[in-house]
């Protein structure tokens, strides 16, 4: 029997016990424990079977999220694999290998709490939160790693602590280490919900960015994730990066290998002056730094209006010629082959 295998199995023969710790807002009725979701929220889509041949298999009908009790303990905790071996380890008591340990509680808003949520969040393909950005037009790129779903997001606002669907984005560092994500929520239709702060941003995110791609000489760095992604739409081979507000652009941690720097403002005072703050800088660097003007309020907009030919077509006015040839041209090239 595998080391997970055999953890699951003593979880399971203490499966009551588990939910009692793990779940604690939840109830025993009957064979099940019944919780809200996986992460101990009140309610009654979660079940799990305490007794029987099926004890410590657990399913949420409302997501269809299931497994074992070790899966349970990993999402309820944002662990990976190894992290939830030793958790399960050490709720049961036994020797914990010497493998990095993880706090049972993460300070809210802390980049902790960021990677726990980024983690308890599944792949973004197929999800609301797919049909959402394509709702905006927007085509995901190959690599979407950085963005994932959450069907069931705390949001905390005037009417008190709800739960609605979300889009995950990380914010990463310059070694693409996890610092805080980005929270946008969703209604069922796929349309930001009708919250008076349909986004939010926490962890650390000062320098820090959502990346799509590897910069190396040639960056685009935009304020909000719709905007970088209209953008890797248009120039999917683009390294872009959203800083997720005009005043995180104006201090974005640029990396050492850059040498041409586009900064793709949005048709405000804000942007304007993320581009003086960074052209400041830029100078300093010994970057050659340009500004990405839309047509509209932001490249999004554009997306939606001038759709990606066009859109194309107006980003070609404003990259260097040789940029052009690397970033537009090459891909058309690639996408007619």
């Amino acid at each position: 029997m595998s080391r997970a295998a055999d953890l699951s199995r003593r979880l399971g023969e203490q499966a009551e016990a588990v939910c009692r710790y793990y779940l604690p807002n939840g109830r025993r009725q009957g064979r099940y424990w019944i919780c809200g979701d996986v992460m101990g929220t009140p309610g009654r889509s979660l079940y799990v079977r305490l007794s029987g041949e099926r004890k410590g298999k657990f399913c949420d009908a409302a997501d269809g999220t299931h497994g074992d009790l070790l899966d349970l303990i990993a999402l309820n905790r944002g662990l990976d694999f190894r992290a939830a071996l030793d958790e399960a380890r050490g709720f049961l008591s036994l020797p914990v290998l010497p493998i990095r340990q993880v706090a049972p509680h993460a300070p809210s808003g802390s980049s902790e709490a960021a990677r726990r949520l980024f983690a308890a969040s599944r792949p973004i393909r197929g999800t609301l939160a797919e049909r959402y950005l394509q709702s905006r037009g927007i085509i995901l790129p190959a690599d979407v790693s950085v963005l994932r779903f959450h069907p069931r997001c705390f949001h905390r606002g005037p009417a008190g602590r709800e739960i609605w669907p979300a889009l995950i984005a990380a914010v990463t560092d310059l070694d693409s280490a996890i610092t805080g994500v980005h929270r946008t929520w969703l209604d069922p239709g796929g349309a930001k919900a009708p919250l008076d702060q349909p986004r939010r941003a926490m962890g650390h995110l000062a320098g820090n960015a959502v990346r799509l791609g590897v910069a190396s000489d040639v960056l685009t760095a935009a304020e909000g994730i719709e905007t970088a992604l209209a953008l890797k739409t248009a120039m999917p081979a683009m390294p872009v990066v959203a800083a997720l507000s005009a005043a995180h652009l104006a201090a974005l941690v640029l990396p050492a290998s850059l040498r041409r720097l586009y900064v793709a403002r949005d048709n405000d005072g804000a942007g304007r002056f993320a581009v003086e703050r960074l052209r400041a800088r830029s100078r300093a660097d010994d970057i050659d730094m340009r500004a990405l003007a839309p047509r509209t309020e932001d490249f999004n907009a554009d997306l939606l209006t001038l759709g990606p030919d066009r859109l194309r077509a107006w980003l070609a006015e404003q990259l260097a010629p040789d940029d052009v040839q690397r970033f537009l041209v090459a891909d058309e090239q690639r996408r007619c082959m």
